[in-house]
């Protein structure tokens, strides 16, 4: 039987609900396009943090309230007024993207400035019909913080790092598919359920394997792979009672009961 079948953070402006393996948090400033002020960002970090150690979360989900912008970045009111730094916001995708568990953006409309990077410190990122994409930097004089710029370089590449940061483009949402910034479109009405079957089924699979093949890729993308490490993962991957489970469980012929060991 599964522990935590249901467990829930709530704050007026972000909320965390786990359900089973599964975490969900959610982006509730929907009246100020689900942009990031003080208060959101260290809540954010602070069930970050919590993950981080819960061994019964294996897959997190993000996504934003109402139906026009999945999240408009930091706030630029407290930007502008001194109350927040670039670095907070900096230091909030970076945790994410260290986050050992695979982790999905569910992107329920619009994605701007600092929300695209939000959105690209996720393993998996779903997009919905109609939506738009644009990181106004340029537009306003902003350069944009050198590790921002470094995801969008590692995850799309420097020549769309070049379209959406030096020019400026807007995107709809089949061109943000066809970049490689979603990997999956789907109609504004199914985005729940295809992304809630897609987080079971990852949530089904065997999590030591899981996190250790996401430390090597990201390793790889970032070229900072050390052999001794990538090989220790391996072994520790072959000689866990879970692949024993996953043996047995073909032969068998029925689903796996993985348990991260």
């Amino acid at each position: 039987m599964q522990r935590h079948l249901m467990r829930r953070t709530m704050t007026d402006t972000i909320q965390y609900q786990q359900a089973g393996h599964v975490g969900r948090l959610l982006l509730n400033v929907p009246q100020r396009h689900n942009a990031l002020g003080g208060a959101e960002l260290h809540a954010i970090r602070d069930i970050l943090s919590q993950i981080q150690g819960d061994s019964t979360v294996r897959v997190l989900v993000i996504t934003g309230a109402g139906e026009k912008t999945f999240c408009a970045g930091a706030s630029l009111v407290e930007l502008n007024s001194g109350k927040i730094s670039g670095e907070l916001f900096q230091e909030t995708t970076d945790q994410l993207a260290a986050l050992p568990i695979p982790t999905i953006a569910a992107i329920n409309g619009n994605v701007f400035g600092g929300g695209v990077e939000l959105a690209l410190s996720c393993d998996f990122r779903f997009g919905v019909e109609g939506s738009r994409l644009r990181v106004p930097a340029a537009a306003i004089g902003l350069c944009y913080p050198v590790g921002g710029i470094k995801r969008f370089v590692e995850r799309l590449g420097v020549a769309a790092a070049k379209r959406l940061l030096l020019a400026a483009d807007q995107l709809d949402s089949r061109a943000m598919l066809e970049m490689g910034f979603l990997d999956y479109l789907v109609a504004r009405e199914s985005l729940a359920d295809e992304v809630g079957a897609f987080a079971e089924k990852l949530a089904q699979l065997a999590p030591l394997a899981v996190k250790s093949m996401k430390e090597v890729i990201t390793a790889v993308a970032s070229g900072s792979l050390e052999s001794a490490r990538a090989d220790a993962l391996v072994a520790l991957c072959r000689d866990s009672a879970d692949l024993q489970e996953g043996f047995a469980a073909q032969k068998e012929k029925r689903q796996p009961c993985f348990v991260g060991r």
